[in-house]
C-alpha cells in the first residue's frame, strides 16, 4: 500500500519533465532571483541551482540563448545563458519557467552573476498576442491598473509597493520601540464616527436572506467606517 511520500515519489518518477534532470549526485538548491543575484559564484554552492520565475525578455542568437527571468523578489532580473538546443517555442515574454544550472560570474557589466542553464522547463505558457503587456511598449499607469493580477510584475508598481512597505515598517518600528500597541479598529460599524451622515451602508447581496424589518446586515444598520477614533479613544483610556 502506498504511503503519501511514496505516492508523491511515484508520480514524480512518471512525470516527463521531473522539474530538473537528476543526473547530478548533488541535490538541487532552489533560490529566489534576489538570492541568486547575491549568491557566491565559487564553490559547490554555485552548482545545481534552480530558479523559478517569469520571462522578462528572450534574445536568441546563433550560438547562445539569453533570457531575463524575474520572480518578484527583486526589481533586477537574473540573466540566463543557455545553449541554443534548450530553445523552446513555448519560451516567450510572460511565460513561467523553471531553470536549473550553475551560477557563474557574468562577462557583462550590467550584472555580477548569471545562470548558465543546463535545463529549462516551461511551467506555464503565455500567448504574446493575448498578453496585455507588450515587451517593447510603455504602458501608462491607467492601463496597468486594469489588470490587478499582473500590475505588480511591472517595475513601476513593484517600486511603489516596496516604498510603501519600507515606510510602513519604519513607522511600526518607531511606535513599537516607544511602547505603543497597534490596534485594528472595526471596518464595519453601526457608529457614525464623524457625524456627517454620509456613510456607505453594508447590506446582504441577496435581500431574500434578510428580514425587511431587521434593520440591516447585522440586525442593525451597518456601515463602512470612516474613522477608528471612537474605538481608539476607549483603548487609549
Amino acid at each position: 500500500m502506498y504511503t503519501p511520500r511514496k505516492l508523491v515519489a511515484a508520480i514524480l518518477r512518471r512525470c516527463p519533465w521531473r522539474h530538473c534532470h537528476r543526473k547530478q549526485s548533488t541535490a538541487t538548491t532552489k533560490l529566489s532571483v534576489s538570492q541568486a543575484l547575491a549568491a557566491s559564484v565559487e564553490g559547490e554552492e554555485a552548482k545545481n541551482i534552480k530558479i523559478q520565475g517569469w520571462v522578462r525578455s528572450v534574445r536568441s542568437q546563433k550560438d547562445v540563448l539569453f533570457l531575463h527571468v524575474n520572480d518578484g523578489t527583486s526589481l533586477e532580473s537574473l540573466q540566463i545563458v543557455a545553449e541554443p538546443r534548450l530553445k523552446n517555442s513555448a519560451i516567450s515574454f510572460g511565460s513561467s519557467v523553471e531553470i536549473c544550472g550553475t551560477l557563474v560570474k557574468s562577462l557583462s557589466k550590467k550584472q555580477n552573476v548569471e545562470l548558465k542553464a543546463e535545463a529549462i522547463h516551461v511551467i506555464g505558457e503565455c500567448d504574446s498576442k493575448d498578453f496585455p503587456f507588450k515587451i517593447k511598449e510603455h504602458h501608462p499607469p491607467e492601463y496597468i491598473r486594469q489588470f490587478p493580477h499582473l500590475r505588480c510584475r511591472t517595475n513601476a508598481f513593484g517600486s511603489l509597493l516596496r516604498i510603501r512597505s519600507e515606510a510602513t515598517a519604519a513607522i511600526h518600528h518607531f511606535f513599537k520601540s516607544n511602547g505603543y500597541v497597534h490596534i485594528h479598529t472595526p471596518i464595519i460599524t453601526s457608529n457614525d464616527c464623524e457625524g456627517a451622515g454620509e456613510l456607505f451602508q453594508v447590506q446582504a447581496s441577496n435581500r431574500e436572506d434578510t428580514q425587511e424589518d431587521d434593520g440591516g446586515f447585522f440586525g442593525v444598520p451597518a456601515f463602512l467606517t470612516v474613522s477608528g477614533q471612537l474605538h481608539l479613544e476607549i483603548m487609549a483610556g
